[in-house]
C-alpha cells in the first residue's frame, strides 16, 4: 500500500484553520519560538528571526515520502497565529509517525493545541493512513501531557534520565496512538 499526504489545505477545524507555514509567519512564530519558556521543553533553543526564516524555507507541506510538514495554526475569528504543529512521517514499513506542537503562550488555556492536533492526528490516520502516532514529551511539561490524554493518547512509557538535554538528564514520556484508537 503506497501512503503518500496531499492535504487540501486550508485545514478547518471549528475555531482554527491549519495551512502550511510561509515566510510571512516569520514574525509571528519568532514572537514565541525566541522566548525560553517556550523553548524550555522542546529540542530547539530560542530562534533568532533569521533561524525561523530558514526553517521555515525548509518547511514542506505534502509528503510522497518520510518526514515532515509543519503547519501554521491561525484563529479563524481574526487570523492571527497561534501556535505550528509539526506531523513527522517516520517510516513507511512500519507507518509510524509521530506529532508535536508549538503555541505562543499569549493563547495558552483556550484549547487551541488540542483541536489542532486532534486535526493532525486526522492527517496521519485517515489520510496518510499511519498505523502508530507517538508524542514523546519532557515529564516536566504537564500542560502537554494534558493535551494528549484529552487526545485519548495512551502514556505508554515514563523513561527516567534518558536524555542528557539542555545541560540535564531529564526524564521523558511517551504516548502513542494507533488507528484502531483513533474515533476522528
Amino acid at each position: 500500500m503506497v501512503h503518500v499526504l496531499h492535504p487540501a489545505y486550508p485545514i478547518l477545524t471549528e475555531r482554527l484553520l491549519l495551512r502550511p507555514v510561509a515566510a510571512a509567519d516569520a514574525p509571528a512564530l519568532h514572537r514565541y519560538q525566541s522566548l525560553a519558556e517556550v523553548c524550555r521543553y522542546i529540542p530547539y533553543e530560542p530562534r533568532t528571526l533569521e533561524r525561523v526564516e530558514q526553517v521555515l524555507a525548509e518547511a514542506r507541506s505534502s509528503l510522497d515520502e518520510p518526514g515532515n510538514i509543519q503547519l501554521a495554526v491561525e484563529r479563524r475569528s481574526d487570523g492571527a497565529v497561534v501556535g505550528d504543529i509539526i506531523l513527522m512521517w517516520h517510516s513507511r514499513e512500519h507507518m509510524a509517525g509521530e506529532i508535536g506542537y508549538v503555541f505562543d503562550p499569549v493563547f495558552a488555556g483556550n484549547g487551541y493545541a488540542t483541536e489542532a492536533a486532534r486535526a493532525l492526528l486526522g492527517l496521519a490516520f485517515d489520510q496518510l493512513r499511519l498505523h502508530r502516532v507517538v508524542a514523546r514529551i519532557d515529564a516536566r511539561n504537564q500542560a502537554s501531557a494534558a493535551v494528549l490524554r484529552r487526545l485519548g493518547m495512551r502514556q505508554e512509557a515514563y523513561l527516567v534520565q534518558n536524555e542528557w538535554f539542555k545541560g540535564e538528564w531529564t526524564d521523558e514520556i511517551d504516548f502513542a496512538m494507533l488507528a484502531s484508537e483513533w474515533s476522528g
